[in-house]
């Protein structure tokens, strides 16, 4: 049940972000949930691929350029759905950053058992 309210808050702030920010645009609602589960599942699957194969820049960084590890999942979701667009990678970058602020705050509400 927890798992289904994250993915509807994550649709709402997916949503709310396409809203005020002009670089990113989501067709509704039900394309935002999609968004969402779509991005849960990159970042399952190819995040920690992206996190081996660039382990060394991310090391020289000191973990900076996991921002961009973010911001190119949120391309990659942007290129697999034709309702979710997002028209540059600095766009994505704000996206992610935004997105990870108002998930933590939204998360944050929910009470554990």
């Amino acid at each position: 049940m927890k798992l289904i309210l994250k993915f509807l808050l994550t649709g709402l702030a997916v949503l709310f972000l396409a809203e005020i920010l002009p670089g990113v645009q989501v067709a509704g609602y039900g394309s935002a949930i999609v968004v969402a589960i779509v991005l849960a599942l990159l970042r399952l699957i190819v995040k920690p691929v992206l996190i081996v194969l660039t382990l060394p820049i991310t090391i020289i960084t000191f973990g900076i350029f996991l921002l961009f590890i973010n911001a190119i999942i949120i391309l990659i979701a942007s290129y697999l759905l034709g309702s979710f667009h997002v028209s540059s990678i600095w766009w994505a970058l704000l996206f992610s950053l935004l997105l990870a602020l108002f998930q933590a705050i939204l998360f944050s509400l929910i009470r554990e058992d």
